[in-house]
């Protein structure tokens, strides 16, 4: 097995929508703002490569959605799938599997694109794409809050090719042996059964934490993004994965934070906090 990082693109989300009821003094010194109170965002995928299976895990944001609606999220430097993919000796074509940790639009808006024909199809069309049947559920019949987040056309089109598939995730929060070689912990609080993958590499345990843990500035628990549905709950969830974290030595790979890729983290006295940060390349090369 070889694991790469795949950075997407970057772009900006408003600070105090990302923290929460956490005031701008504290969160600004780990996730400083513009003068729009924007900071920086990551859409970092990782690509697994196992026999003759070469999995993605998250797509981030597409191309296919109009200038407007980039507008919003002010896309910036020179990261794109593509040439991530291209290297590493990679084309779109070689991916067998797309994994979705959830289903919001920075997550998977990479899962389809536009056909010169004009039709949204697949965009990688060698691939088998997995969510799970709980969240496939709550995101096509979405509630008030994640409408937006939930874009149609990043998700039916998935289901009307035939090329969705859903991981068994009933009786446990914690799925081992899944379909796509790792296993994943389920979480409710940011949406309804995020999937959370833990990949053993190297003699490691990657956890790849999508908004489960957004940026190093979220590590302590009061740091809930203002987009989780049910945030009392991610408290608990938080605690429970962070603890287990240090127990465990787990690596957190960041989908989110475009100036840290992955950390250690240690016990203190006021809870669980950063140990070390690491770039892919100096940990796994």
């Amino acid at each position: 097995m070889t694991l790469y990082t795949v950075e997407t693109g970057n772009f900006k989300l408003d600070g105090g929508a990302m923290f929460g009821v956490v005031p701008k003094s504290l969160w600004n010194r780990t996730n400083p703002a513009d003068a729009n109170n924007m900071i920086d965002i990551a859409a970092r995928s990782l690509l697994i490569e196992d026999g003759d299976k070469l999995i993605l895990i998250d797509t981030g944001l597409g191309n296919k959605q109009s200038d407007k609606f980039f507008s919003y999220y002010h896309l910036w430097g020179p990261h794109h799938l593509d040439g991530s993919l291209e290297k590493l000796g990679f084309h779109r074509d070689d991916i067998t599997d797309v994994f979705m940790t959830h289903l919001h639009f920075d997550h998977c808006g990479g899962s389809v694109q536009i056909s010169k024909k004009g039709l949204y199809e697949p965009a990688f069309k060698n691939a088998t794409f997995w969510t799970n049947q709980d969240h496939w559920e709550w995101a096509t019949k979405p509630n008030a809050r994640e409408k937006a987040s939930f874009l149609k056309e990043n998700i039916l089109p998935l289901e009307q090719s035939g090329q969705l598939k859903f991981i068994n995730t009933k009786g446990s929060d914690y799925i081992q042996n899944t379909p796509v070689g790792f296993d994943v912990l389920l979480v409710n609080g940011h949406t309804d059964k995020q999937m959370i993958p833990h990949i053993t590499y190297k003699g490691k345990t990657l956890v790849f934490a999508a908004d489960l843990l957004p940026t190093v500035g979220h590590i302590p628990l009061p740091y809930v993004m203002g987009y989780d549905t049910r945030p009392l709950l991610t408290l608990e969830e938080k605690e429970k994965f962070l603890n287990t974290a240090v127990v465990n030595n787990f690596y957190v790979m960041f989908e989110h934070d475009a100036h840290h890729e992955i950390c250690t983290l240690q016990q203190t006295e006021k809870g669980v906090r950063l140990n070390k940060t690491f770039t892919f390349s100096e940990l796994f090369n």
